[in-house]
């Protein structure tokens, strides 16, 4: 069971309201406030659908481009020493940071194997010296524990 809809490449999470005895929810991913609520739950989709398209509208009417949930940026925080790593490493290879994040990215959500990539893990209290390899067709998700403190490509 899923709290999560999409329609037009938007999306909302429908939470429920105690209070007001209503489910709502706002187009998530956007800098306008977009949101619905309504107090029957057959009427949540049809609700959100109107919201997006009455947002999109709206947008027309006034001659503003809608916001778009996914542009393709967004900022990550790290360590000082993994940023040095990683821009070390796309210097090796070649390529922008950009480029490799996303190859990363790619290889961990789509389970890609490329045979010059692997991840290198370090566990607490273990060196750089001691780390192991892993191949990418094996899921980092299922391999991690709390205690693997880094990876990268």
């Amino acid at each position: 069971m899923s709290n999560v809809l999409e329609y037009k490449g938007y999306h909302t999470k429908v939470q429920y309201d105690a209070d007001s005895n209503s489910l709502h929810g706002k187009i998530e991913g956007i800098k306008d406030f977009v949101n619905f609520e309504t107090e029957n739950i057959a009427d949540v989709e049809n609700e959100f659908h109107e919201a997006v398209d009455d947002y999109l509208a709206l947008c027309e009417e006034i001659g503003k481009s809608p916001d778009k949930e996914f542009r393709g940026t967004f900022n990550v925080r790290i360590n000082p020493a993994l940023h040095r790593e990683l821009a070390l490493e796309a210097d090796k290879r070649e390529l922008s940071m950009n480029q490799l994040v996303e190859k990363a990215i790619d290889c961990y959500l789509h389970n890609k194997t490329s045979p010059a990539s692997t991840i290198v893990y370090v566990k607490e209290n273990e060196t750089k010296s001691s780390a192991g390899v892993l191949p990418l067709n094996i899921n980092p998700a299922d391999f991690f524990s709390p205690k693997s403190t880094r990876w990268s490509i």
